[in-house]
């Protein structure tokens, strides 16, 4: 299936803002981490608590000594008065410093590891999705969700809520103090502030929107680049590196605008509150003096006389309130990309696993002399499928490999049906061949086989099992499969091959290598079978990363191989050798074969010709030459162009 450039996570809206049931489920799933999540809020709350009230008590009191010492000109007793407050503040600031430094250095630790376990459970829920899920998602928009997304979260967890705890109990804290000084003055700035919070929704409601759509575009972004890296040697051939730049271009302006309107609204949330504060604290000023001149000094709720005392920490008081506002609407920005890009993470976690009733299993058994099986632990390189029936008996039916389609019908959507009453019987040990055009539904069928996708009618058997009572991962098991497209992956020539079965030797790898006439080339390699590979083997050619992927088959020893073009990126040379130690490799095995190159699949079984997903010939390479139909018109074309 082609890949959907505008699939969207399920749950993610980019034309509405952010629900903020994910920050929710953020809090809910921080929970767990309240060992370290408990320190971290008691020195928030320590700092938040210093910061808040001290500067306004010590200030009051340190003007109550001047005005004392200007009646008395006592300089001794001032010096006694101010010595101890100064050196006790000094104290309160060192346990502030110190408590904002352990909360720095948890919240760290405890941020990493909340990312480390939600890569993790991403990572491990994104093995159980379906085949279709990477089918209809961009491979680059995927890797957003671990790279982009993660690092968004991690600036809400690390900065945006510590900051949020602090600037919340700083405002109770001041708030509070306001109050006990006066009333009416703590009124006129909760006036200001009003207004200060109706111009934070609004510019975060038009900027909220932006940035869910600015995740988004990232993904896609990333997804281009991602597509075209992989392309980039077909990019070049037709000369198309214009295109390819006016495609990006495209993607990065959409990227560019929804970025832009996200930050011209956040970028001007910070100066117009700033400016707003600094009006807010002259109207405070200007108040404050009023109030003197009218002598209104019994309005407060502690009843403290009203004087220069109570107006100078109050103005000091107004620009740390509206402050902390602002630094509130500055982690607007924070929070609404966070809760973005938590949104998309958990859109990818709330996916539906690839389902799975499966019951039946695959064992090693020993086969006693009168043919009864029993099961082991040891590999004994005989399988059955241990069967639990409902009455609560056990049977093992060996593993032969016996594997039939039974009218099958399947469309990769509803609408669209590709096979129709396919019926394939493949007795244990045959080669069956499937040929016909691109797009006729060849590969498709081998899909079905390992339950890539799921039948929409009919019945597969394995064994005269249904393969749907059958664990995908035990039917998987039973079946090697060399793919078209090989895919190596960083590490040793021999960890690739051992990829095939993980418990298998160095000495039952070097064996499958030399059964897939790879042994050859790869002890010539610099470091033979300990050279590196990367970059999915780009430092190999086509045929011996496709030899590779045969051997990593081979190690498995399963017993229904299905080879899906195994040798349609091996030249006519390589493909005779390749030819032979598949000849051994497949033989007391059933083997699915699709193939292009017609001489590959003279030597079938049974060759089955599919034109628009049905199966329009059948029968050996010899039958169906004399029966001069659809095959012997692909043959005789093939032949004529060798």
């Amino acid at each position: 299936m082609k890949s959907n450039s505008n699939a969207m996570p399920r749950g993610v809206s980019a034309g509405k803002t952010v629900n903020f049931s994910v920050l929710k489920r953020v809090v809910k799933m921080l929970y767990g981490y309240y060992p370290k999540l408990l320190p971290i809020t008691v020195c928030c709350i320590l700092f938040a608590a210093i910061t808040a009230t001290l500067p306004a008590i010590f200030q009051q009191q340190v003007i109550s000594v001047i005005e004392d010492w200007y009646e008395s000109r006592d300089w001794v007793s001032a010096k006694e008065a101010i010595i101890p407050k100064m050196i006790l503040l000094g104290g309160f600031y060192l346990i502030s410093l110190i408590a904002t430094i352990l909360q720095t250095q948890i919240m760290a630790v405890m941020t990493q590891g909340f990312l480390d376990n939600m890569r993790k459970t991403m990572f491990n829920g994104m093995q159980d999705l379906p085949i279709k899920y990477f089918d209809t998602h961009k491979h680059g928009d995927i890797m957003s969700y671990y790279t982009n997304d993660i690092d968004a979260l991690r600036q809400l967890i690390s900065q945006a809520m510590p900051a949020l705890l602090q600037a919340f109990i700083v405002i109770v804290g001041v708030f509070s103090i306001m109050l006990w000084y006066s009333l009416w003055m703590t009124l006129v700035v909760l006036a200001g502030v009003l207004i200060m919070l109706i111009v934070s929704k609004k510019l975060a409601g038009g900027s909220s929107k932006y940035f869910i759509r600015q995740q988004m575009s990232i993904g896609k972004a990333e997804g281009f680049v991602q597509e075209f890296m992989s392309g980039q040697k077909v990019v070049k051939v037709f000369n198309h590196e214009q295109k390819a730049q006016e495609d990006f271009d495209a993607v990065n302006n959409t990227l560019y605008e929804d970025s832009n309107r996200a930050h011209s609204y956040a970028n001007c949330l910070g100066p117009i509150n700033m400016n707003l504060g600094n009006i807010l604290y002259v109207v405070i000023a200007a108040v404050g003096g009023l109030f003197l001149l009218s002598d209104m000094s019994n309005i407060s709720i502690s009843g403290l006389a009203f004087d220069i005392s109570i107006v100078v920490p109050f103005l000091n008081m107004t620009r740390q309130f509206s402050g902390n506002i602002n630094q509130v609407s500055q982690q607007i920005n924070s929070i609404v990309m966070g809760l973005a890009g938590a949104e998309r993470i958990f859109a990818l976690m709330d996916e539906a696993p690839e389902s799975d009733d499966g019951y039946v299993t695959l064992v090693n058994v020993e086969e006693s002399e009168n043919g009864e099986l029993k099961e082991t632990e040891n590999r004994t390189g005989i399988w059955a499928w241990k069967h639990p029936h409902h009455d609560g008996t056990v049977t093992y039916t060996k593993v032969q490999g016996d594997v039939r389609l039974f009218d099958v019908d399947f469309g990769y959507t509803d609408d669209k049906i590709v096979l129709h009453n396919i019926d394939v019987y493949a007795e244990p040990g045959q080669k069956v061949a499937f040929v016909g055009a691109t797009g006729a539904g060849k590969t498709t069928i081998t899909n079905l086989i390992n339950r890539f996708y799921d039948i929409a009618d009919g019945k597969i058997r394995y064994d005269g099992i249904n393969i749907n009572k059958i664990k995908k991962s035990d039917l998987r098991r039973s079946l090697g499969i060399v793919l078209q497209d090989t895919n190596l992956f960083t590490g040793t020539v021999m960890e690739n091959i051992r990829y095939g079965r993980l418990d298998a030797s160095d000495e039952e790898c070097i064996e499958a290598a030399r059964l897939a006439g790879a042994d050859d080339f790869i002890t010539r390699l610099p470091l033979g079978y300990e050279t590196p590979l990367s970059n999915n083997g780009s430092n190999l050619s086509q045929g011996q990363r496709q030899l590779i992927a045969i051997a990593r088959a081979a190690v498995a020893d399963p017993p229904v191989m299905i080879l899906d073009e195994a040798t349609s990126s091996i030249d006519t040379r390589t493909e005779a050798i390749v030819q032979k130690g598949m000849d051994r490799l497949m033989q007391g095995r059933t083997v699915f074969v699709i193939a292009h190159r017609l001489s590959t699949v003279k030597n079938s079984d049974v060759i089955m010709v599919l034109d628009k997903g049905r199966i329009i010939e059948r029968g050996s390479h010899e039958s169906l030459i004399e029966q001069k139909g659809k095959y012997y018109q692909l043959y005789t074309g093939a032949f004529e162009l060798e």
